[in-house]
């Protein structure tokens, strides 16, 4: 067995995870309301140890060429402080249900999810890591939505087992990113399954589509598949209010049906307008534009 195919976790692996559960029991000795920030306000300051200061700094550039020094610098502190809250968040587990499940479904698109929840009828839902994307995953399931998501399995196995437990705790089921996640997913919708996938990420195999601007390999899997199960593709987000705590749930007009490319580079379109009017809660730490 060779060292990348050994199941055991990495002793960097266990020493990063350690430091990070032992931060999450830290902070969850404290009330919510003050836990939530402190979280986020570490995650800021540890960015420049983790690298996340220099690759959020990348993507703006790239990205945002035309922002000034004094917002990037902003921005370089507000997006690992949201990153941050939305961990303590996760990991909060019925204290963060209790203030997400009775949330709202707004916008264009809300109307529509309850139809087809009447129905019992499915729907994908298009995900991306944006303010907290669990707050409408557990809103939807409390509410009585059959919510599932597929998720990939992170690189740091340690992490990744803890990681799982917390947001199964939010609402399953969870389907891994392998053969077998994939045959329960596909069961899932044909069962009347809303299906959370995520489609902000950089993708090797994507198509070359556009967002701010720039060339990004996006994963065209969740405009295929609504395609081939005749199924409703429509983008959801959770917005974090200005109190850093609370969020607006904003569903957005179905996707019309097409060519895969296109439905893709319309959720892009959508993503990246709701990116520039809350600058500081895409997770710009992610390398979305690899070639760059």
């Amino acid at each position: 067995m060779s060292a990348t195919d050994d199941p055991r976790p990495s002793l960097t692996d266990r020493l990063q995870t350690a430091l990070f559960v032992a931060l999450m029991r830290v902070v969850q000795c404290l009330p919510y309301e003050r836990r939530v920030p402190l979280a986020g306000r570490l995650t800021a300051r540890a960015a420049a140890l983790t690298g996340f200061d220099r690759r959020i700094r990348h993507n703006l550039a790239l990205a945002c060429p035309e922002l000034p020094a004094e917002e990037v610098a902003r921005l370089t502190r507000a997006v690992p402080d949201n990153i941050g809250r939305a961990l303590a968040e996760i990991y909060s587990g019925p204290e963060f249900l209790a203030r997400v499940r009775d949330l709202p479904l707004t916008g264009p698109g809300a109307a529509r999810l309850a139809e087809l929840k009447s129905a019992g009828k499915p729907a994908i839902l298009a995900a991306s890591h944006f303010g907290n994307y669990d707050a409408w995953r557990g809103a939807l399931a409390a509410q009585g939505y059959p919510i599932g998501a597929l998720y990939r399995p992170m690189n740091n196995r340690a992490f990744n087992t803890q990681y799982v437990s917390a947001i199964s705790g939010i609402a399953r089921p969870l389907f891994a990113r392998d053969k077998r996640g994939m045959a329960q997913m596909l069961r899932f919708l044909r069962e009347g399954g809303f299906l959370a996938l995520g489609m902000d990420q950089y993708f090797h195999a994507g198509a070359e589509l556009t967002f701010f601007g720039k060339l990004a390999r996006t994963p065209l899997s969740a405009a295929e598949i609504a395609l081939k199960y005749n199924v409703p593709l429509i983008p959801i987000f959770a917005v974090r209010q200005p109190d850093g705590l609370s969020f607006r749930i904003e569903v957005e007009a179905e996707i019309a049906p097409g060519p895969p490319e296109a439905m893709t580079q319309a959720f892009n379109d959508v993503l990246e307008a709701k990116v520039r009017a809350h600058m500081d809660q895409w997770f710009w730490i992610h390398r979305r534009w690899k070639y760059l």
